[in-house]
């Protein structure tokens, strides 16, 4: 099967240093419009492997992402905010990145060329056939993410990848794989760029619909939220007297009795 990585294709815009920021702007912008359109042709893709992690969730197990660089940190993003926007536990989706938790802010040389480092962060974890692991890579060739899916395959755990370019080792190896072929970045290679958006629109996606599947929004409200800083309090607040026709006082009063929407309606008294 043919593999050309597109992601790393010549730039269809040269002499960048010559143009002008407003050029440079409007360019990467243009660029960057493709990027939806390129994950809509992938969303039969999206569903298949949205509805493995939901029957899996569903039945007591968890979600990891695993990528390296940005790939990786893309997954640790999307991992850390669903326990505060739909009130989880930290453990139900886990964001794995090569190198380990330094490699967030720094680059670790060569943290992704390993070949068993993957399966031993998985382990980590106690790993089991009731979760699902997403590998996420653009180029479709990270060592890590590949050798840690053939090790799940191996052990009956459900697997999905996403991915930039089009028939790639690991979307070979994923059993699941999501392509969004967003063609050659503005600057030569650099998949934090359209790859990276892609991944985040993606991610996005399999989390929102999951946590949604799964009861953690109520009409279209963030009821299960943590009310970690004053902005989401006022937002409980604001839920809770529109759906009790109550006032912004009682509301206070409900949220800080009951932790969080969801409880305060349940367990409201008129």
């Amino acid at each position: 099967m043919n593999f050309t990585k597109t992601t790393e294709q010549d730039s269809k815009y040269d002499h960048l240093e010559k143009m002008s920021v407003s050029e440079l702007l409007t360019n990467i912008n243009n660029e960057d419009q493709l990027v939806a359109l390129a994950v809509k042709q992938s969303l039969p893709q999206i569903e298949s492997l949205t509805h493995q992690i939901i029957q899996k969730l569903k039945i007591g197990g968890r979600l990891f992402y695993m990528g390296a660089g940005t790939s990786g940190r893309l997954g640790i993003l999307d991992a850390s905010e669903c326990p505060p926007t739909f009130g989880v536990p930290h453990e139900l989706v886990v964001g794995l990145i090569a190198g380990g938790d330094i490699a967030i802010r720094k680059a670790v040389e060569f943290a992704e060329d390993s070949k068993s480092q993957g399966w031993l962060d998985l382990q980590k974890h106690q790993i089991n056939k009731n979760d699902v692991v997403v590998g996420i890579a653009a180029s479709g060739t990270t060592p890590y993410v590949i050798a840690a899916l053939e090790k799940c395959n191996e052990n009956n755990i459900i697997t999905g990848c996403i991915t930039c370019n089009a028939n790639s080792p690991l979307a070979l190896t994923a059993q699941y794989p999501v392509e969004v072929i967003v063609g050659p970045e503005f600057v030569t290679g650099s998949s934090r760029m359209k790859a990276g958006t892609a991944q985040k629109l993606v991610l996005n996606m399999l989390s929102t619909t999951t946590m949604i599947q799964l009861g953690k929004v109520k009409g279209n409200k963030m009821v299960d939220m943590q009310l970690s800083n004053d902005k989401l309090v006022d937002r409980g607040e604001r839920m809770l007297v529109a759906e009790l026709n109550i006032s912004k006082t009682e509301a206070s009063q409900l949220l800080q009795k009951f932790g969080s929407v969801r409880n305060a309606v349940k367990n409201y008294k008129k």
